[in-house]
């Protein structure tokens, strides 16, 4: 027979169930209000920035096209007064009007094709200045007859004006045997000569050789001119 033992003490304790844990809420601290303003100084800056790039951005090349136009306008009309200029310049491109006179004397020139423009024309032979400056005077004359004694030439005279004294300022020689050539194929010699000379108003210009009648007379192979630089 088995003997059952009471006793007065209670039973231990159950430990409780673990049941699933429930987060816990921590609530977050709010922004201050300093941390705001800074926020909203900042994103106003960016907005402003983009603007003014933009504005900025507009303005430069509103700006450029707008040079870009002046300038061109500019060259164009550059351009315009240098060719207006050129087609106005001073100058004369006088052709030789052909004469049988066997003396010595100034060229005579044909005035039908020849070109002037702000400088006269006096007495056949002389060209006026009106304009004072340096001018290129340049010379050409060619020669279809020989001299056994001397060599041909061309001399370019200047005057101050139609009553003073000539001085030659310019000269040019060349050698042609007067034997040589023939009615078929005729020998040639020419005297060419360019130098810059200043001039004044009234100062008149014109060309001399010894002998006007051994000066070759075709078209283009004698000449004389000058233009105003």
């Amino acid at each position: 027979m088995i003997n059952t033992y009471q006793t007065s003490l209670a039973p231990p304790p159950v430990p409780p169930r673990l049941s699933r844990s429930h987060p816990v809420l921590i609530p977050a601290p709010l922004p201050s209000q300093g941390h705001s303003k800074s926020l909203i100084r900042f994103l106003v800056g960016v907005v402003l920035l983009h603007l003014f790039l933009s504005v900025g951005g507009f303005i430069y090349l509103y700006h450029n096209d707008k040079m870009e136009k002046m300038y061109s306008a500019e060259g164009k009309a550059y351009l315009s007064s240098e060719k207006q200029e050129t087609s106005y310049k001073t100058l004369a491109r006088m052709t030789v009007a052909e004469t049988s006179t066997p003396t010595s004397g100034y060229l005579t020139w044909n005035m039908n094709h020849s070109v002037r423009r702000g400088i006269n024309y006096y007495h056949k032979s002389w060209l006026t200045i009106l304009q004072p400056g340096d001018y290129y005077v340049y010379s050409r004359v060619t020669f279809s007859k020989g001299d056994s004694k001397r060599p041909q030439a061309s001399w370019v005279k200047l005057r101050k004006n139609e009553t003073a004294g000539e001085k030659t300022v310019m000269q040019a020689y060349c050698s042609l045997d007067s034997h040589s050539g023939s009615a078929s194929i005729p020998r040639l010699c020419t005297a060419t000569q360019g130098e810059v000379i200043t001039l004044e108003k009234g100062n008149q210009l014109s060309v001399w050789v010894p002998d006007l009648s051994q000066v070759n007379y075709e078209e283009g192979a004698t000449t004389f001119g000058m233009y105003k630089l």
